[in-house]
């Protein structure tokens, strides 16, 4: 590679074409398909381009298992003048089951700090087609000390810098003078990467690929599910007294029990809805009398 900054591609390794079980939710994933998607493909021709304006460095990494080897090959072919493969190992299953991306950055961080040094600009992928949040370019930018720019349309040299557009509601575009280093991630908008050629692709076939071992530790805090619709308290019932199992089973469901016939009210004002409805609930038993 050549003796300027060091350019990142962080590649997410995922299968475009996962399945998902409609009953149990489980996600099958074939890694013959997997690998990059538009985005980080986008990512890696910038960071090819970008490198190549200031005689830099440019390095494709990604965390995953074995079989994204053959995706950091591909980017050997393109142009990459160095891979690395972050190899994860979890200490703790709740890091596996509640991991917001600062995990992954970390250790992403940490790898390519220590394989290549300090990075002047990492490119991600602004979103995955395995539903991720997208959150892990904001954590590397807080791991690595940088500044962020995320869901960019377009990149460039300017000056120190970096001049880049973000695509805004309505159409609108907005124009941003990003200092270095930072962490940028783009969409598949305008750029495309570039094909191998063939002698690379076969040069690139049995190019040995880094590893680096790095063990994602749980840091303890509260982690907070998805906002959901409020749903009261359940009354609490006394068992029934009858042994025999049928009449239980009808003290317990009230079936035979004698039911307030239902109502319509139209209520004349919010306070006297709001009255009828705290009414309910104390008749219920899902409020109690103050």
């Amino acid at each position: 590679g050549g003796r300027g900054p060091l350019i990142v591609a962080a590649l997410r390794f995922v299968d475009d074409r996962a399945h998902v079980d409609p009953l149990t939710g489980h996600v099958r994933i074939d890694v013959r398909s997997c690998g990059p998607g538009q985005a980080d493909r986008t990512a890696l021709d910038y960071a090819l381009r970008l490198a190549a304006e200031v005689d830099g460095r440019a390095v494709a990494v990604t965390a995953g298992p074995p079989a994204a080897d053959a995706m950091l090959r591909d980017a050997l072919a393109v142009g990459a003048h160095a891979v690395l493969r972050v190899d994860l190992h979890r200490d703790d299953p709740v890091a596996v089951a509640a991991d917001d991306g600062a995990g992954v950055a970390r250790a992403l961080a940490d790898a390519i700090t220590t394989a290549f040094g300090r990075p002047e600009l990492v490119l991600c992928g602004d979103h995955s087609a395995d539903r991720g949040t997208g959150s892990t370019p904001a954590h590397l930018a807080e791991e690595l000390g940088a500044v962020q720019a995320l869901g960019l349309l377009g990149l460039s040299r300017e000056g120190n810098g970096l001049r880049a557009v973000r695509r805004l509601d309505g159409g609108r575009r907005e124009l941003l003078a990003v200092p270095l280093p930072a962490v940028c991630s783009v969409e598949p908008a305008t750029v495309r990467l570039r094909r191998a050629s063939l002698p690379a692709t076969l040069a690139a076939r049995g190019a040995p690929v880094p590893v680096a071992q790095v063990v994602v530790a749980h840091d303890g805090r509260v982690q907070f599910g998805p906002a959901r619709a409020y749903r009261p308290r359940p009354r609490v019932l006394p068992s029934p007294e009858a042994t025999d199992p049928r009449q239980r089973l009808l003290a317990l469901t009230g079936a035979l029990v004698e039911r307030t016939p239902p109502r319509v009210i139209r209520p004349a004002s919010p306070a006297q809805a709001a009255d009828e409805l705290l009414g309910y609930l104390r008749r219920h038993g899902y409020l109690a009398d103050e």
